[in-house]
């Protein structure tokens, strides 16, 4: 086990590479789709069909290296979660299990973002190009992006953001207070249990919520679906719990207010 003293600037390295990651996705995920994405020069009447796409080596070798960075996403993001795995990482890394985690989760991510490649020539599922669409369809969709993003963040602070960073097992290691999901209530752990991926509906709206569908953004969105919906297994008293911690961390920011205006 490394000393206290390195632990604290190891969960510290691993929170800043994720943060950075995470704005780096919202970036990719929204503001390059939105703003028009990877411009093709040779306009959109060049863009094949379905049929000539299959046939095309060039956009299925696009396809297929696209796949394989999600497929290593996908392949890093469930093998580490899984219980044998953890287990072999907390025995070699101790208390900074959750950070490694999150740094490996958000190499891979950079991985994927840095190494993408568009599809311009491809055909596109939809597309707004004639007015008022073109002009409503992307409005409509920054906000509703917008309003995505809020929204995980605000779910993330629900979700103890130091906990799922790694930095709470850190400071609580540091100062002795043992592990914080030993902490936490039954319904927190049943939750946690049932929903690793807290921003599933959010992140659905902000992969298929662009005025433009191609190839690989559809790729994109199907694939990251398909394994969101895998890990959504919420019920009633999950979405129960949820609220009432929503509704608490609320009062808990308006407390000051309501003090102050006394």
């Amino acid at each position: 086990m490394a000393p206290a003293l390195l632990l604290v600037p190891a969960a510290l390295a691993s929170f800043v590479l994720a943060f950075g990651t995470g704005v780096e996705f919202v970036r990719f995920t929204s503001l390059r789709p939105l703003l028009g994405g990877v411009a093709d020069p040779g306009g959109p009447d060049v863009r094949q069909g379905w049929l000539a796409a299959l046939q095309d080596p060039s956009i299925l070798g696009s396809l297929a290296w696209d796949l394989g960075l999600l497929l290593l996403f996908v392949g890093q993001h469930s093998l580490m979660a899984a219980e044998r795995v953890k287990a072999w990482t907390t025995r070699y890394f101790g208390v900074l299990q959750r950070s490694l985690y999150v740094a490996c989760t958000a190499l891979a991510l950079q991985v994927v973002m840095r190494y993408w490649e568009p599809v311009p020539r491809g055909p596109v599922l939809w597309e707004a190009r004639v007015e008022p669409w073109a002009t409503w369809v992307p409005l409509l969709c920054f906000v509703l992006h917008v309003i995505s993003w809020l929204l995980i963040f605000s779910i993330l602070l629900v979700f103890d953001y130091a906990e799922l960073m790694g930095l709470k097992q850190v400071y609580y290691h540091v100062l002795g207070l043992g592990e914080p999901l030993a902490l936490k209530s039954p319904r927190a752990l049943r939750l946690f249990s049932h929903l690793r991926h807290p921003v599933c509906v959010e992140l659905l709206t902000v992969l298929w919520g662009v005025p433009t569908l191609g190839t690989d953004r559809l790729l994109l969105a199907l694939l990251l679906t398909l394994y969101l919906g895998l890990a959504h297994g919420l019920d009633q008293q999950d979405l129960l719990y949820l609220r009432s911690q929503l509704q608490r961390k609320l009062h808990l920011l308006s407390r000051p207010q309501e003090e102050g205006a006394e």
